[in-house]
């Protein structure tokens, strides 16, 4: 019917709208931040990290445990808590990647598939099985824009992923470190050529994977919980987000996940809830068949 009628009746609120677009942007930079720690690692070792999820579920659950058992001030609980998944990180590369230096990248992924479970399993062994939770950084009260809210925690966390993204860009175009870690992504055996530390620069990478995942875990705990399994969904929505945003590519990987999260929200919202779980994975096969080097990648890119 044109001028009116049940179709104009039948669109969303404008205030729907929005509050799913916070929702998607909110969620979304979750994901950049699990995307970004699936890019650095993969930079330094052309393998996808599939324990890339269980930083960031370590990185609540670790939160939780500490300041329940401690009593310590918020922030010196976070900062204890990146500090233990970095090494935990590190201590994945050393014990299981870095022996396998030689292996095709199958077996080094699966290494990694066979890590998450281990540590998902220790994490249930050792925390249990329920839910764990962190207190807001700036309180619960919400912020109202155009008729729809969003959470302080909320800004929290896509100020974070910005935060990190920029962080990360100006490592690894200002410092001789990150010049390294992109030589080595480069080309491995110029970069040993020329005096750089290939293992080194391997294991800087697992450190600056788990630190990442470590900070995504603690800013999404208090708006969503988490639990010992959780990151099985992250792994997978993050790898989704890497590969739309273009494997290897920090802003790819922030703009793969805002992507993803806003059409996971707008979905579920305006369409039926069952979709958005589907939707991350529909992307995924979409961006490998019509632009496998994602949004953000170079059609002439190449793995060495």
């Amino acid at each position: 019917m044109i001028g009116g009628g049940p179709y104009i009746e039948a669109l969303p609120p404008l205030a729907d709208v929005v509050q799913f677009c916070f929702a998607g942007i909110t969620i979304g930079a979750i994901y950049g931040l699990v995307a970004v720690g699936f890019n650095v690692i993969f930079n330094a070792t052309g393998a996808v990290n599939f324990a890339q999820g269980e930083f960031a579920m370590l990185g609540g659950m670790l939160g939780s445990a500490l300041l329940g058992a401690t009593g310590l001030p918020l922030p010196v609980v976070l900062g204890l808590t990146v500090l233990a998944v970095t090494v935990i990180g590190v201590l994945l590369e050393r014990l299981a990647i870095n022996p396998a230096r030689g292996a095709e990248i199958l077996n080094l992924i699966i290494i990694t598939i066979g890590a998450s479970i281990l540590l998902k399993g220790t994490v249930m062994v050792t925390l249990g099985k329920n839910a764990a939770g962190l207190p807001a950084f700036s309180g619960n009260r919400p912020i109202w824009v155009l008729g729809a809210t969003i959470l302080p925690q909320a800004l929290w966390i896509i100020g974070t992923a910005l935060a990190i993204m920029v962080g990360l860009q100006l490592f690894f175009g200002r410092t001789l470190v990150g010049k390294a870690m992109q030589a080595v992504a480069i080309d491995r055996e110029a970069a040993r050529l020329v005096g750089i530390n290939v293992g080194r620069m391997v294991m800087l990478s697992f450190a600056l994977g788990g630190a990442v995942g470590a900070v995504a875990g603690i800013i999404m705990t208090p708006m969503t919980l988490t639990i010992y399994d959780a990151g099985t969904m992250l792994g997978l929505k993050g790898f989704a987000a890497a590969v739309a945003g273009g494997l290897g590519n920090t802003m790819g990987g922030i703009a793969g996940g805002l992507l993803l999260g806003i059409l996971e929200a707008l979905s579920g919202g305006l369409i039926a809830s069952n979709v958005k779980d589907v939707l991350a994975f529909v992307l995924l096969l979409f961006l490998l068949f019509f632009r496998p080097q994602g949004l953000l990648g170079r059609a002439d890119s190449e793995r060495v």
